[in-house]
């Protein structure tokens, strides 16, 4: 039997946030590892212990102990995992069905992740120093990405890739759910009326809200930007939470 993977990151990172809600999904036993990202401290992501793991120096990265396997980027992992574990329901079989997931995961990276560098980092993470003009192109690139999410991916099906839940949806949730009123606040999703049912739909699948706690900690962010307490005080509460449902898995 092969050990528990591990999972380095942290309970903000959206792509972090949409793999943790597979395993809780699939009741799979997992170690979380914090791991601060752009700090090359002992537990950074440009120390050289975790770049030998994942070079790209990014969160999420998968370890598997047993083998010494490890596995950056969470449109790879979570599509390893699935044919690890035979979850077909979150990523069939069907080569078709399966290259249709692939599609979007390719379209997310460079259009609505967006989200983070135009409406959420800015906030959060002032070390970052984005540079205004970047904000507002990014803001721009996220918009026109969700017309077409609107008018193409959920004009068609319920879902991103189909008419079922699938990692295509959970990687496109933990970026653009955090955007919601329920959530910072920070775009209005009013005029795109199969992403607002979309949105709708996802909020009451399996684990939604204790995957999300860090964000109904971290509250409305439109007016006013977060204090560092908020902050950890958001993780803090977001990890209280992960270990009690880790804690039920395992038993």
């Amino acid at each position: 039997m092969s050990s528990t993977e591990i999972i380095y990151g942290v309970p903000f990172s959206q792509p972090v946030r949409a793999l943790i809600w597979l395993m809780l999904l699939k009741k799979q036993p997992f170690e979380l590892v914090l791991i601060n990202p752009g700090s090359k401290g002992e537990n950074g992501t440009r120390h050289p212990d975790y770049l030998a793991k994942n070079p790209s120096g990014t969160i999420p990265c998968l370890e598997e102990p047993d083998s010494g396997f490890c596995l950056g980027e969470a449109h790879a992992i979570m599509p390893y995992l699935c044919q690890k574990y035979g979850w077909t329901d979150m990523y069939p079989d069907d080569l078709r069905d399966r290259a249709r997931i692939d599609q979007y995961l390719h379209y997310h990276h460079r259009n609505l992740r967006e989200a983070s560098v135009g409406m959420i980092a800015p906030k959060i993470r002032k070390d970052l120093n984005i540079p205004q003009v970047m904000q507002d192109m990014a803001y721009k690139n996220f918009s026109r990405a969700l017309r077409v999410l609107d008018s193409f991916w959920l004009a068609r099906h319920d879902y991103v890739a189909g008419n079922t839940l699938t990692i295509a949806d959970l990687a496109a949730y933990a970026e653009i759910g955090q955007c919601q009123r329920r959530f910072t606040n920070v775009f209005d999703f009013s005029p795109f009326a199969n992403l607002h049912a979309w949105l709708e739909r996802m909020h009451k699948v399996d684990a939604h809200d204790q995957v999300h706690v860090v964000l109904s900690e971290l509250g409305d962010i439109s007016q006013q930007e977060p204090d560092m307490e908020t902050i950890v005080n958001a993780n803090k509460r977001a990890l209280s939470i992960l270990k009690q449902e880790l804690e039920a898995i395992r038993q």
